[in-house]
């Protein structure tokens, strides 16, 4: 049967390239055989054993487009389950893991930043933006007029904007 394998395995390629319309495709298909054709060993058979041969890789064939169907299903029942359809646009509910480490890169710059500024104007930045206190509370906070806090908020914010992309 190894023998056979070797006579055919042109053929083999040629004709599965054909159905898969890929090259690569029948290329693994036809290992795949090898590995079968070389675990039965020297199989004897009635005629040449062409048929054998190519009912085998017809039914790894069959095999490989049946996962690959059932891959494809499960993959597009978990991106509907990670998307939301607005219109006929997908919209993750997610960020991608691209805008994950754009968003931590961006953090970083915005931070060593901050440490770069007077102290004032980086707590003022801190307590209104970060912490989420109004310009009144913020100002009471450190004891400085609202005026001031505008002023400190609007430095730091130049200062980000110079350094963010």
């Amino acid at each position: 049967m190894i023998r056979l394998y070797g006579e055919k395995r042109a053929n083999l390629v040629r004709v599965f390239a054909a159905r898969l319309r890929s090259v690569a495709e029948a290329e693994d298909l036809v290992q795949d055989l090898f590995l079968k054709v070389q675990a039965l060993g020297e199989l004897e058979v009635e005629g040449d054993g062409s048929a054998l041969l190519f009912r085998m890789a017809n039914n790894l064939m069959l095999d490989r487009l049946r996962s690959q169907a059932r891959a494809g299903a499960r993959d597009e029942n978990w991106r509907g389950l990670q998307t939301t359809t607005l219109g006929d646009q997908p919209v993750a509910d997610a960020p991608s893991a691209e805008d994950v480490v754009a968003g931590r890169q961006r953090l970083d710059v915005m931070m060593a930043t901050l440490e770069t500024l007077p102290t004032q104007v980086a707590q003022a930045f801190t307590l209104h933006k970060l912490d989420g206190l109004s310009h009144a509370e913020t100002a009471v906070a450190m004891g400085v007029s609202r005026s001031a806090i505008e002023k400190y908020v609007s430095a730091a914010l130049k200062a980000l904007m110079a350094k963010l992309p």
